[in-house]
C-alpha cells in the first residue's frame, strides 16, 4: 500500500506573490507501481498527476493544497489504498501593493522635505527684511 505522501516544496505554508510561477510535486515513500496522484485545492479535485503546475499565480490560487496517492493490490483491483499528504497552505499576495505603498511613502517624504525647505527659506527671507 502507498504511504507517506508528501508535497514539495515544503514547508506547510508558502507565501508567494502574484505572477510568481509555482510548481508542486507529490511523491510517496512507500508504494508499488502504478501509483496515481490526484490534487485537491480547498478539498476540490483540480488535477491529476505527480506534478501540479499553477503557472503565474494570482490571488485565486490561495488556499490549501493536498495530494492523494492511490494504488491497488492484486489483479482484480478490489483492494485500493490511498495516502493523503499534509495540507500545504499557499498564500498569494498582490505584488503591486507593497510597491505602491513604498512609492506613496517616498512621495510623501519628498513633499514634506520640499515644504520644510520652503518654510526655512521663507523664514530666512522674512528675517532679512
Amino acid at each position: 500500500p502507498v504511504a507517506n505522501a508528501t508535497i514539495t516544496p515544503g514547508p506547510l505554508s508558502h507565501l508567494v506573490h502574484t505572477g510568481d510561477p509555482v510548481t508542486l510535486r507529490c511523491s510517496v515513500q512507500v508504494g508499488s507501481a502504478p501509483v496515481t496522484f490526484t490534487w485537491l485545492h480547498n478539498g476540490q479535485e483540480v488535477a491529476r498527476g505527480p506534478v501540479l503546475e499553477l503557472g503565474d499565480v494570482d490571488v485565486g490560487h490561495s488556499g490549501t493544497y493536498q495530494c492523494v496517492a492511490t494504488n491497488q493490490l492484486g489483479q482484480d483491483g478490489h483492494r485500493v489504498f490511498q495516502a493523503l499528504s499534509p495540507e500545504l497552505a499557499l498564500e498569494v499576495t498582490p505584488q503591486g501593493h507593497w510597491k505602491r505603498a513604498v512609492a506613496t511613502g517616498v512621495g510623501g517624504s519628498v513633499l514634506f522635505l520640499v515644504l520644510l525647505v520652503g518654510v526655512v527659506v521663507g523664514r530666512h527671507w522674512w528675517n532679512n527684511m
